[in-house]
């Protein structure tokens, strides 16, 4: 399940994972939340996957790379807030290509990823 953060900076927006993250969050909350901003503003996203977030399915994985591709110009930055360290070594490899636009955060650190989000 996902959730729409309320506690966000301006200019943002957050989500954060519970349980299980499936293709349906995708479909009836991310993209419509994103899409909503759009075109007004680039994408300036932080994700929450703290210890409540289980697992990711294949469906959700696929929706993740779609949505990245479709909208991969206007993305202005992403956090990634999480301990989980498969999470973090797959931000980590995709850094590499964008590390301007991507990072990961630890949970202890949720609000500096607010910060880093909200600057240019």
């Amino acid at each position: 399940m996902i959730l729409i953060r309320s506690d966000m900076p301006p200019g943002t927006i957050g989500f954060e994972a519970v349980g299980e993250l499936t293709a349906d969050d995708y479909r009836d909350v991310i993209v419509p939340a994103l899409e909503r901003r759009l075109p007004d503003q680039p994408l300036r996203m932080l994700v929450l996957l703290d210890e409540r977030f289980d697992k990711v399915t294949p469906g959700a994985a696929i929706q993740d790379i779609k949505l990245w591709l479709e909208h991969r110009d206007d993305w202005r930055k992403i956090a990634v807030v999480t301990d989980h360290e498969w999470i973090t070594r797959a931000v980590d490899d995709v850094t590499a290509f964008s590390a301007d636009r991507l990072r990961a955060f630890p949970t202890a650190q949720l609000d500096a990823a607010g910060t880093w989000l909200s600057e240019d």
